[in-house]
Order: structure tokens, then C-alpha cells, then sequence
């Protein structure tokens, strides 16, 4: 095959076979491409089988022949219905032919095969006595095949050793390293040696394979030959060489007839390494077994096409039942290979999950969680993914203290408890074993690798059923695969989407739990968390409301939100609440009450060191930020991202003030930078000083008699350390511990930690800041006697589209109740807008629980523009028009 190129592109890459696209739309065509290359096989030779009753297929009786381009378009038509494809027949050759030939050669798939090893004194050409490959091995015999430009004895000594879990296993071992003597004599070699002295060293090399005592004639497990090669091994290390293995696979892949080799053995192999590892305990016995892995994972054509069919579904089957020390030990291998390895290893995967994902028709009743394939793959990519963040940019300390005190527990009985069961998930969402096994986090890493987005299946999360998915998140069941349980492949919307349904379930909860304990308690029933503002004294009334419940039932936090304006008529369905956490927010965040600081540079807000208020203040808006997430709210808040790193329990450093305090950042940088002597120069000493609210200097010494410690070159990375550790975490732990705390309250059950990284959890919050009305028009729904080709309507998205970015924004905020888009754009939002009578010249109005504008039909374009400003411009409350 030609050298694989990676395209980078959003659109299409270029239309030549030898291009590796890495977007998911070209991964599609990929698939698609091979699913009609196969109908137009199909059409034109058949499956081979006599008795097909395929009318599709040349195979069939009766079928009418068709010339080439006939057959090319029908392949397309096929492709579109997603007809039936027959499965080729043992007469055809290929890799379906190994296949079913692997299956007919053996009684049963867990049946120990051994190599044959009869006829050691045989024609030396055959190598019948090769039952495990070294690197000069294979040279040895590709030479000797290269003489007689016969292939065929390598193809059957790779078919031989690449089919045998045990001959794999043992093949490329590293060998002992040389003595100082051993490669001086090495080096001094000449190559150009005559013909009987490679023919006597091969001889030779024969005789110690032969001699050897880890010759695979022994069963897998058997001996301590290969536990003590494991003992004397790093977590990160196997016994076999990499490189050599590179270095065969890039000689031997390039003839045609030998890759079909390598195919056909994987498709012998995997189903007899799924056994192994399944029932027979293999790794256990004998952690060399991990090699065969490696190697097959070093053949760099996996992704073609060829492979997508039986070999790599079955292969990636076999390595998803790797114990989880196992599947650790491969994640600190890979961890140390280059980006591109490790982006090919991904690929290999993504294009598998595409391919079957595009050729089947998964729906509510066939789940793409059914997919052995699917499922299986995306096991292993998870094992990919952490090897990315393991050899990506790693910060494992700056960790941030768990509270002292624990989030105090509902005064009420739970449903569970109250049947007389035990609270499941008490302790709150579950953490991954291989999380675990690794003892790392995703948000203990800064930059991975291969950016995270190339992780995401974008085909898969169109065809995922979220809600069942969710389903079998929380059972839990070892019948059921949750995507939600590897949610590295999900985007945004989709866990958000499955966020949603858990805050759902549990608002539900909460509610059924509130009715039956008023039946049992005789107490006042009370489902929602009802609160009514006066809008003059909205943060007054929330705080205090929120306050006692927090005191008195924080379980209360995590119904449903009810919020009545005192005097007004607005029923809250969702779009009260986007107001009331709006107007919450604009108060909260006011310079004026002095909370937080406001950075004109950055557009950023920071919390004060020096406020006046209360930590109990600080803990009400963590609790109004969890609620805002808890009841699907976006809120206007602009944090730089530290605060979601620290919420997610990460300390700031100084890496962190790039966007939290650029200008600090900078100088910081140049002192690290300065080449200079620091001491004579800046004569700078261990003490900062900060100004209080008022202006006045705060010293501040880092270390303990800091003023008189000069910063020198050899201390000046501890004092940027120190200085960045005082600013984001130090001078502000009461006021964050205190919010921090607050956001627990609601979310501390929630998979949120478990499913978002700090940047999704910004984005969950603060939804998008890329306003697309385009996607808003196409996805925009109509209703009343409207259609998408009214006059009306192509008047008002003209209108639309002329308005200023200020005025698009007063247009969501009245139309949504928020001036964000939500998670995915404004292309999710699903507006409606409603015929609301003829001409009029009443203002437009809206529901914002529902996202629906009710426009009357005004007579013309000019109408409509200036009644439409004047609504969006003027409009806060609730009230009759």
C-alpha cells in the first residue's frame, strides 16, 4: 500500500485512496465507500455461494447479468435502501474465506492448538521449524524468498506465527543488551560479507531458536521463563521490541500478497485470544500474553478497509476482555509514543465505530449499544484515551482539599429508605476502574497528546438513544453497555443531554419522595423548591429563602425550581426561572456590592479577597450556579477558566494566570525568562503587597520573613510558584471553599464531575458565545397558519439578520429568557414562532418557558423592524398586554 497522509480538514479531504481523514464526515465516506464497493462485487461476481436467494446478487438463480456502470449505479441504490448483503462464500477468496476456513479447522473455539512440529528435518525453504519470528529471522527468510521470487514459504511461516497466540507471544522479544566488547565487534563487521558466512550465521541463528528456552513449543503459562522476564520489567515496559517490530512491519507490508497474511492470521487469532482471555485466564499466567497486542497494534494498515469487515471487529473483541491491570499496563506503554502513533491507534478505532454505526440502522428497538463491534471498540479507544492523557502534559499535584465538613444529609427519609433499602450512589457519581488502576485523572492533564475532540464519534452520538443509554448508566447491569461509562466519545450536547435526564430523574425522585413522606408524616406536601421574590428585592428574598433551606433540608435544592415574581402573572415553565437567575446574576456580579472584582482587560470577574460579606454569601451563589445547571438554566457569568478547574478540584497555578491576570502572567514570565542577575536588578524580596477595596496596600509574605529573602536566579521559579499559589488560591480559600461548597450542594450526586472537563462545564453554564442565526432559521419551526415561505417570515429573518450583535441579543434574551446560545448553538434551541392575528399595532410577544415568538401578520417590512425593536428593547417582566 501507498504511504497513509492524515487530512486535517473540516470538509472533504482530497479523493485519492491513500488519504487518512481524521473529521468524522470523511470517515463516513469511507464506510460508505466500502459498503458499495461491496454491493457492486456483489452485482457483478457474486457471493460464490450456488444456492443464494439474494435477487441482488450474481450468485442467485435468475439473476440478469449487468455491464459495469449498470452495476455501479445499482451498487449506489443498494447503498441508499441499505439492501441486504450476502456474506462471501468459502469459494471466494479473501478474508471471509480465512475466516469460515478457521472456524471449519477447529471443533471448538477455546480448543488448544499447538504448532506442528513433525517434521523438523523437512526442506529448509518450507521454515517448518519456525515457530516464533525474531527480526533477522524474517530478513533471513524474505532474502531467501526474494532469490527465488517465490513469497509463498514466508507467507506461511507469517501465517503460521501471526494465527498462534503462543508463537506471537514469543516472537521479537528484546534481546539482552551487548557488552562493550560484543559492540565493538559489532560495529567492526563488515557488511559486504560473502554468501556461506550469512548462510553459516543463519544456520546458526536456527540452532538457538531451536535451543532456546522460550520456545513456544511450550504451553502459554508453563515454566517461570516468561514471569521472571515480566518481574525484571517497568509498569511501562513488555518484553517485546517495538522497534523491531516497526521495522518488519514497514518491510513487509509493502507486498500485497504478504499483508493478506497478516489479515487472514488476525481473523484465525482473535476468536482463540477471546477464549484465552475470557475463560482461560491467560494474562494472569502469563503476562508476556500482553505482546501479542503490541504487535498487532503496530501494523499500520488496521484502518483499511479490508480489516473493517471480520478481522478488526473481532480483534478489538478479544483485546476488550483484557483484565484492567492489563489494560493499564498497555495505557503506560502507549503513553510514551508520539502524537501520530498514537492519533493512527485512534483512527483505527474511529473508522471501525463509523463503518458499522453508517451500515446498520440502529433506532429505539436495534440500539447501537447491541454492537459487539461498536461496543468493543469503543472499550479499547478508552484504553487509547488514556494512554493520551497519561503522555500528555500532566499536572498530578496542586490538588484541591476536600471539605472538612461533609455536605450535611437531608433531615427527611429518602424513598429507599423509607421501603427499608439502602440509598444507592450515596457517596455520589462513580469513578472509572481503569481512572483508578492508572491513578490519574483527565483534569490532572493540561494538553493530552491528541486533542480530546478527536475522541468524539460524531455518527455515533447521531444514532445514540440517549434515554436508554442512561438507563443502563444507572442499572449498572453487565448485560448492558452505557457509552456514558467511556464519555470521551460523547460531545457536548449529548452529555448534556443525558445531564439532563439525570436532574430530571431526580427532581422526580425528590418529588415522589416529598408525597410519600407527607402520607406517612401527615406533613404539608410541598414537590417543588417554590420561591417568590419581590423584583426590587430579588437577591434579599433568594438568599435568604435559600439560606434556610440550606440550613434546614439542603435535599430541597434539588427539586424541581418554582419562581413567582411578588405582583406579577408570569407562571413559571422555565422561562420565570431564566429570568430570575438572570436578573440574580447581574445583581450578584455588580461591582458595586463589592463580591467580586471586575479585570476591564479581560472582560473577567474574580473574587475579592477583601469583601466585607459573609462566607454564607459566597456559599448562596455556588448554590444559584448548581441550581442554574440543575434546572437547564445558562447563566451570564464570565469566570476565567481556573474557577471551573478549581470547582472541579484542581488548585490554580501559575500556567492558570495566562487568562485569570495576563498582565501578572507576563511579568512573572519575563523574571523566569530574564537572563540577567535578578537579585542586583529587580531586587525583589519574598514580600508582594495587594490593594484592599479601599486602595489601601496589604503586604504579604510568601515565605516566613519574606522581606528579607531576596529572589534570586536560583529561587525565582519557587517564588512565581508561591506568588501564583497566593493569588488564585490563598488570598480568596474562605470565599471559594465557602462557594465551592454551595455548587456541592446541588450537584454533589450529579455524573457531572464524572462526565464534563472544565472547559464542558463553562460551556454547560454559560452556554455558547457564537451567536448562528442562520442555524436558528433552519432549525426554526412554525405554527398558526406560518410557513417557511410566509412573507411574513422571509421579511422577519431578513429584519433579523440586519440587526446588530447587541440586538440579536436583546432578541434571545426575549425571546428564551437568556442572551446565550445553549450547549451545541443556537441550532438546538428550537424556536417556534406563532401567528398571533392580522395586522396590529400591538408588540410582539413571547413565551419564553417555550421558546415561542407570537407575531402578528404586519402589513409590511417597515411595520414589523420598528415594532419588533421596540419590543425586544423595552421588554422585562411579566404582564397582560
Amino acid at each position: 500500500p501507498k504511504k497513509q497522509h492524515y487530512c486535517y480538514r473540516p470538509s472533504c479531504c482530497l479523493p485519492t485512496d491513500n488519504i487518512l481523514c481524521l473529521t468524522s464526515e470523511c470517515r463516513k465516506r469511507a464506510a460508505a465507500k466500502h459498503l458499495i464497493e461491496r454491493y457492486y462485487h456483489q452485482l457483478t461476481e457474486g457471493c460464490g455461494n450456488e444456492s443464494c436467494s439474494n435477487s441482488w446478487c450474481a450468485s442467485s438463480v435468475g439473476f440478469n447479468r449487468m455491464d459495469n456502470n449498470a452495476a455501479a449505479v445499482k451498487a449506489l441504490e443498494l447503498y441508499k435502501v441499505n439492501a441486504k448483503l450476502c456474506d462471501p462464500h468459502p469459494s471466494k477468496k479473501g478474508t471471509a474465506s480465512a475466516y469460515l476456513e478457521s472456524n471449519a479447522h477447529s471443533n471448538s473455539a477455546c480448543s488448544n492448538r499447538k504448532l506442528n512440529h513433525k517434521d523438523v528435518n523437512s526442506v529448509r525453504d518450507n521454515f517448518k521449524d519456525v515457530n516464533y519470528l525474531t527480526e533477522e529471522k524474517v530478513y533471513e527468510i524474505l532474502e531467501i524468498c526474494g532469490e527465488k521470487e517465490d513469497y509463498s514459504p514466508l507467507i506461511r511461516v507469517i501465517g503460521r506465527v501471526f494465527s498462534s497466540a503462543e508463537g506471537l507471544v514469543q516472537s521479537f522479544r528484546k534481546s539482552k543488551p551487548h557488552t562493550k566488547e560484543e559492540l565493538k565487534s559489532l560495529q567492526g563487521k563488515d557488511e559486504d560479507k560473502d554468501e556461506d558466512e550469512k548462510e553459516a550465521a543463519a544456520c546458526s541463528a536456527t540452532a538457538m531458536e531451536e535451543d532456546s528456552p522460550t520456545s513456544s513449543s511450550s504451553r502459554l503459562g508453563e515454566g517461570s521463563s516468561g514471569e521472571n522476564d515480566v518481574q525484571k520489567l517497568a509498569p511501562d515496559e513488555v518484553s517485546v521490541d517495538i522497534e523491531a517490530v516497526r521495522r518488519v512491519y514497514e518491510r513487509l507490508l509493502s507486498n500485497e500478497k504478504i499483508e493478506a497474511a497478516f489479515l487472514n492470521a488476525l481473523v484465525y487469532l482473535s476468536p482463540n485470544v477471546e477464549c484465552d482471555l475470557t475463560y482461560h485466564n491467560v494474562y494472569s499466567r502469563d503476562p508476556n500474553y500482553l505482546n501479542l497486542f503490541v504487535i498487532v497494534m503496530e501494523n499500520s494498515n488496521l484502518h483499511s478497509p479490508e480489516y473493517l469487515e471480520i478481522a478488526l471487529p473481532q480483534f478489538c473483541k478479544a483485546m476488550s476482555k483484557l483484565p484492567l491491570a492489563a489494560q493499564a499496563k498497555l495505557a503506560r506503554l502507549w503513553a510514551h509514543y508520539s502524537a501520530e502513533q498514537i492519533r493512527r491507534m485512534v483512527e483505527t478505532f474511529q473508522q471501525l465505530i463509523t463503518y458499522k454505526v453508517i451500515s446498520n440502522e440502529f433506532n429505539s428497538r436495534n440500539l447501537v449499544n447491541d454492537d459487539d463491534a461498536v461496543v468493543a471498540a469503543t472499550k479499547c479507544l478508552k484504553i487509547i484515551y488514556y494512554a493520551n492523557v497519561l503522555g500528555g502534559d500532566l499536572d498530578v499535584e496542586h490538588n484541591e482539599e476536600e471539605d472538612e465538613e461533609p455536605i450535611p444529609e437531608s433531615s427527611e427519609l429518602t424513598l429507599q429508605e423509607l421501603l427499608g433499602e439502602e440509598r444507592r450512589n450515596k457517596k455520589g457519581p462513580r469513578v472509572d476502574p481503569l481512572e483508578t488502576e492508572l491513578g490519574i485523572r483527565t483534569n490532572d492533564c493540561r494538553r493530552p497528546l491528541v486533542p480530546f475532540e478527536e475522541f468524539v464519534n460524531e455518527p455515533l452520538n447521531e444514532v445514540l438513544e440517549m434515554d436508554k443509554d442512561y438507563t443502563f448508566f444507572k442499572v449498572e447491569t453487565e448485560n448492558k453497555f452505557s457509552f456514558m461509562t467511556c464519555p470521551f466519545i460523547l460531545n457536548a450536547v449529548t452529555k448534556n443531554l443525558g445531564l439532563y435526564y439525570d436532574n430530571r430523574i431526580r427532581m422526580y425522585s425528590e418529588r415522589r419522595i416529598t408525597v410519600l413522606y407527607s402520607l406517612v408524616q401527615g406533613q404539608q406536601l410541598n414537590p417543588y423548591l417554590r420561591l417568590k421574590v419581590r423584583r426590587d428585592h430579588i437577591i434579599d428574598d433568594a438568599l435568604v429563602r435559600l439560606e434556610m433551606i440550606a440550613m434546614e433540608n439542603p435535599a430541597d435544592l434539588k427539586k424541581q425550581l418554582y419562581v413567582e415574581f411578588e405582583g406579577e402573572q408570569g407562571v413559571d415553565e422555565g422561562g420565570v426561572s431564566k429570568e430570575f437567575f438572570q436578573l440574580v446574576v447581574e445583581e450578584i456580579f455588580n461591582p458595586d456590592i463589592g463580591m467580586f472584582t471586575y479585570d476591564e482587560g479581560t472582560k473577567l470577574f474574580w473574587f475579592n479577597p477583601s469583601s466585607f460579606e459573609n462566607e454564607g454569601q459566597y456559599t448562596l451563589i455556588g448554590i444559584v450556579l448548581g441550581l442554574a445547571i440543575y434546572n437547564n438554566c445558562i447563566l451570564d457569568v464570565h469566570f476565567p477558566m481556573v474557577v471551573y478547574r478549581k470547582l472541579m478540584g484542581k488548585k490554580g497555578t501559575f500556567r492558570d494566570l495566562a487568562d485569570a491576570n495576563p498582565v501578572l502572567y507576563q511579568s512573572l514570565k519575563e523574571l523566569l525568562e530574564y537572563e540577567g542577575n535578578v537579585e542586583d536588578d529587580m531586587m525583589i524580596t519574598f514580600q508582594i503587597s495587594q490593594t484592599d477595596l479601599f486602595g489601601n496596600p496589604l503586604m504579604y509574605d510568601l515565605r516566613e520573613n519574606g522581606d528579607k529573602i531576596p529572589v534570586t536566579n536560583e529561587n525565582r521559579k519557587e517564588f512565581v510558584a508561591q506568588y501564583a499559589d497566593y493569588m488564585l488560591n490563598k488570598s480568596v480559600e474562605k470565599q471559594f471553599k465557602a462557594f465551592r461548597r454551595g455548587f456541592h450542594m446541588v450537584t454533589n450526586e450529579s455524573p457531572l464531575k464524572y462526565l464534563f472537563r472544565p472547559e464542558e462545564i463553562e460551556l454547560l453554564i454559560c452556554g455558547s458565545r457564537n451567536l448562528d442565526f442562520l442555524a436558528l432559521e433552519e432549525t426554526t419551526e412554525y405554527d398558526g397558519g406560518y410557513n417557511r415561505d410566509s412573507r411574513i417570515i422571509k421579511e422577519f429573518w431578513e429584519t433579523l439578520h440586519s440587526f446588530g450583535e447587541e440586538q440579536k441579543r436583546l432578541f434571545l434574551q426575549f425571546t428564551t429568557g437568556t442572551d446565550r446560545a445553549p450547549v451545541g448553538g443556537l441550532g438546538k434551541l428550537k424556536m417556534i414562532i406563532a401567528k398571533n392575528g392580522p395586522d396590529t399595532d400591538r408588540l410582539p410577544t413571547s413565551h419564553t418557558c417555550f421558546n415561542v415568538l407570537l407575531l402578528p401578520e404586519y402589513s409590511s417590512k417597515e411595520k414589523l423592524r420598528e415594532r419588533l425593536l421596540k419590543a425586544i428593547t423595552y421588554a422585562k417582566g411579566f404582564g397582560m398586554l
